[in-house]
């Protein structure tokens, strides 16, 4: 598979990881869009959000459950955050990987672009 997550996942490629554990890997984005903005990754390889199954509900919510522990932790939570998951090219998503991206430290608005 030439998935460029699935690369940095299993360290063929270096990247600035700040968490991981058995489900997923956090790191810094490489075109940060706020002063903090971190990518959320599952070790698992899903394409799409489409392509999730019922059995990654868990998953998912552990991406979560995973970015809210690092806004805490980056000082983030109380002034608030925006967590995006994009759905294929029209959405944004150029890594076809699920990802979440977790940014905060500035003030954001509605709608996004």
């Amino acid at each position: 598979m030439d998935c460029l997550f699935c690369k940095i996942i299993k360290g063929d490629i270096p990247a600035a990881n700040i968490y991981r554990d058995e489900w997923v890997v956090a790191f810094d984005d490489i075109n940060p869009q706020a002063p903090h903005h971190k990518l959320i990754i599952p070790n698992k390889h899903i394409a799409t959000l489409n392509d999730l199954q019922n059995d990654d509900n868990e998953l998912i919510g552990h991406m979560v459950q995973t970015a809210k522990m690092l806004a805490s932790k980056l000082g983030l939570a109380e002034d608030g955050y925006r967590l995006v998951m994009n759905c294929n090219a029209h959405a944004g998503q150029t890594v076809f990987h699920i990802h979440c991206h977790l940014l905060g430290g500035r003030q954001f608005k509605w709608p996004p672009g």
